[in-house]
């Protein structure tokens, strides 16, 4: 869905603390650079306390990558936080074409509309939330989160994301890690598009 081959692939995050949204991006950028990549990864937060709004940016290349401010246009937003489709304004700076992965039980073509997105915009939706409480048994969104990811980044496959996350959690218990194993082929699977 995206090439890096002819520039720089620039993401920007909102979640909130506690959700997961730094975790999941250093886990991509360390995926995407185990595939050759050139990446960065890095947040941007007030407070550092659980439930406080969060960014956290990726950039993702071919070639050395220069730039070390925030993620101002970025091609891909990803929204960790439902509520924050609203107070976040995650079109801020995005290009007509822009790629929104949301965590959000809406329908892609109808979050599409309420965003007032342009045609060439791509929305991928996932219940995240629903996945990690069926999977987990707590709001951890950042699993299936990664897993909707791969169908964006379609050169890594979602059990790429599966092992890596598996290996850097590893701290976790052997249940855990198989359940958030299963929430990240789920958010492959089960993400729309529109």
């Amino acid at each position: 869905m995206v090439d890096t081959m002819n520039g720089t692939i620039e993401v920007r995050w909102h979640g909130r603390g506690g959700q997961g949204a730094k975790s999941a991006s250093a886990v991509l950028a360390e995926v995407l650079f185990g595939e050759g990549k050139y990446v960065q990864s890095f947040p941007e937060y007030g407070a550092e306390r659980q439930g406080a709004p969060i960014r956290a940016y990726n950039r993702v290349s071919n070639r050395p990558i220069r730039r070390r401010c925030g993620v101002q246009n970025p091609d891909i937003v990803v929204v960790v936080d439902p509520t924050m489709v609203e107070s976040a304004n995650p079109s801020e700076g995005c290009a007509d074409d822009a790629i929104y992965l949301v965590n959000t039980p809406e329908d892609a073509g109808s979050l599409r509309r309420r965003l007032g997105l342009a045609d060439s915009a791509r929305v991928l939706a996932v219940d995240a939330t629903r996945i990690t409480i069926e999977e987990l048994g707590q709001n951890r969104p950042n699993a299936p989160i990664l897993g909707a990811l791969s169908r964006v980044f379609s050169d890594v496959p979602a059990e790429t994301f599966a092992d890596h996350f598996t290996k850097k959690m590893k701290s976790l218990s052997p249940k855990a890690l198989e359940a958030n194993r299963r929430a990240i082929l789920r958010g492959r699977e089960e993400a729309t598009l529109a």
